[in-house]
């Protein structure tokens, strides 16, 4: 077997994608909490923008070329804001308290995707 097989995927190595998943699977264990008549609603909608940013960064990187990534990079920033506005209105709905914790990892998590996007396109100059 060649060694390029055995390398680990470009996108397992990308802190922005790990911290991703992780905020991912915190998303998925608040929103289980959720009372019926939202969990199916804005609680799956926040599941679905939290898992689509690490998948959207997993897939660009799987594309092979620098051009996709960052069309997928940017689609992941677009997930994590979708993210954002849900945390705020399930604030605003009284779903949970304080929600400055996730908000400051969105913040973080949106200035490194920024970064990589950046680099990605210096790369594409």
């Amino acid at each position: 077997m060649r060694s390029e097989h055995r390398r680990q995927p470009n996108h397992l190595r990308l802190t922005v994608w790990k911290e991703g998943v992780s905020l991912a699977a915190d998303i998925c264990r608040l929103t289980r909490h959720f009372p019926r008549q939202v969990q199916f609603g804005l609680g799956l909608q926040m599941q679905r923008s939290a898992i689509s940013v690490p998948s959207n960064i997993a897939e660009g990187a799987a594309r092979g070329s620098e051009k996709e990534l960052l069309r997928f990079l940017k689609i992941s920033r677009g997930s994590l804001m979708e993210l954002d506005t849900q945390i705020r209105i399930a604030s605003e709905i009284e779903l949970f308290d304080q929600p400055e914790t996730l908000l400051e990892r969105i913040r973080v998590q949106n200035a490194k995707l920024n970064a990589l996007i950046q680099t990605q396109k210096a790369k594409l100059l």
